[in-house]
């Protein structure tokens, strides 16, 4: 096992108006909650849940959330870059991630890769967020999606293999790593930067 990291802050949506896409509401605002949320399957992506945090919103159903993308983690240490670069704070949830983790190579972890959080739940990596029209509105910084598809630090979908309740706080142990390189960053540069 690795060593463990921390879950910094778990995040849950207070839905808006989305006035950057079609959809009526967006869960991109998450702000950091407290106690213990309950992590499940979310089912499909059109008819189920959503999220895979009880109490979280997922707006645009056509293009987030369902089991491959129930949970978006994203490293404090990353969302600390992006502070330094524009010059601005970027709290916890900032980037609409349900989990902001302390101490866990997100964007290195292998996709495939399971995380142990707290005592009951199991997570599986998926693949890396791409980013869409709600997020560049939100953070309101022109040529946002670019700057953040350069950096290649996207941050990671996760779907519940073990359901249960976690806390801020809570320790992250990845638990098992399958056998190939091929990480969350790998992936997205792959899809978004050098697709050949």
């Amino acid at each position: 096992m690795q060593p463990a990291g921390r879950l910094l802050s778990v995040n849950i949506a207070h839905a808006q108006p989305n006035p950057y896409k079609e959809w009526d509401i967006t869960g991109i605002d998450k702000r950091p909650t407290t106690g213990s949320i309950e992590v499940r399957a979310p089912g499909l992506k059109d008819g189920g849940a959503g999220s895979g945090l009880a109490g979280d919103t997922i707006g645009d159903r056509a293009s987030h959330g369902g089991d491959d993308q129930a949970v978006y983690a994203y490293a404090r240490e990353d969302l600390d870059r992006w502070e330094r670069e524009l010059g601005r704070t970027v709290a916890s949830g900032s980037f609409g991630e349900n989990f902001t983790t302390q101490g866990v190579d997100v964007n290195g972890a292998l996709i495939g890769e399971q995380w142990s959080i707290g005592d009951q739940v199991v997570l599986e990596v998926t693949s890396p967020r791409i980013p869409c029209s709600t997020f560049r509105g939100w953070m309101g910084i022109s040529g946002w999606l670019k700057t953040f598809t350069a950096a290649a630090i996207p941050g990671a979908y996760l779907r519940v293999v073990i359901p249960g309740t976690v806390s801020a706080g809570d320790a992250i142990v990845v638990s098992d790593r399958p056998d190939h390189n091929v990480t969350v960053a790998a992936m997205f540069r792959s899809l978004m930067i050098d697709t050949d």
